[in-house]
């Protein structure tokens, strides 16, 4: 019976695409990021067909309604501006997803949390190193800083550092879509020599305020990861050297 019920749920699966595991998440945190921008939050549960559906689909539909345009305008007081500029055709999509994300990247890390409970007490073994004829991939340590320092100079990078390539990929082409559709480099150029009216003038505000979102998810993402990752390479380790080179009749000093 025990063998059986520990092969029902695994902690965690390394592949050549990166390492997968479950582990216990505040179910606000998630939906605090698929309201910041729908689809995060499930990327930060590694559900990734889902998150990159939502995340395609908020960029779509939030570039045919206006809503950042809108948004922006709202926030500078030109009320009536910003509801000219709303299509609502594409706004009645997009209100209807953008609250499932919500909800379910929530609900999705309830249960995932439950599983992790699971699987922590049936101690399943796992695989923990890969290797194949495209990538070499094994559970290591890696420093959280560094990761989140590289996410920090380019969005996505760090999720390459811990060997996260699918996260990673489509960050970095995400980002470079909208950093060039924002016109953000151009206006770093004109900041840069003292030509502020330019950069105002340059930037995209429909695809600018895109990126504050996937900027600062990209360095929390690469972070806690790390930190997940190190978890787990500590507990797999313990497991192992209790495993295979604890004396098994070894009494544990009590007080």
């Amino acid at each position: 019976m025990k063998n059986n019920l520990s092969r029902r749920r695994s902690i965690a699966y390394v592949s050549s695409m990166g390492t997968t595991q479950l582990h216990l998440r505040s179910p606000w945190i998630m939906a605090f990021w698929s309201l910041m921008f729908p689809g995060l939050g499930h990327l930060l549960l590694s559900k990734y067909l889902r998150g990159y559906l939502l995340l395609a689909w908020e960029i779509v539909i939030n570039i045919q309604a206006h809503v950042n345009e809108a948004m922006f305008f709202s926030f500078i007081g030109k009320y009536e501006i910003a509801k000219n500029l709303l299509d609502i055709r594409w706004l009645l999509l997009y209100v209807p997803m953008y609250l499932f994300a919500i909800g379910d990247s929530y609900r999705t890390c309830v249960d995932i949390n439950n599983n992790y409970i699971l699987a922590a007490r049936d101690e399943t073994e796992f695989n923990i190193f890969k290797m194949n004829a495209i990538e070499i991939n094994s559970l290591d340590k890696k420093s959280p800083w560094a990761a989140a320092a590289w996410s920090l100079l380019m969005p996505g990078t760090g999720q390459l550092a811990i060997h996260r390539i699918a996260s990673a990929f489509f960050i970095l082409i995400w980002w470079v879509i909208i950093v060039y559709y924002s016109n953000l480099l151009p206006a770093i150029h004109y900041t840069f020599i003292g030509d502020f009216s330019q950069a105002t003038s340059a930037i995209n505000i429909q695809w600018f305020l895109n990126i504050p979102s996937i900027y600062f998810f990209a360095i929390y993402d690469a972070y806690i990861n790390t930190v997940e990752i190190n978890k787990l390479f500590d507990w797999e380790q313990s497991k192992f050297l209790n495993r295979d080179y604890q004396y098994e009749f070894f009494k544990m000093p009590s007080k």
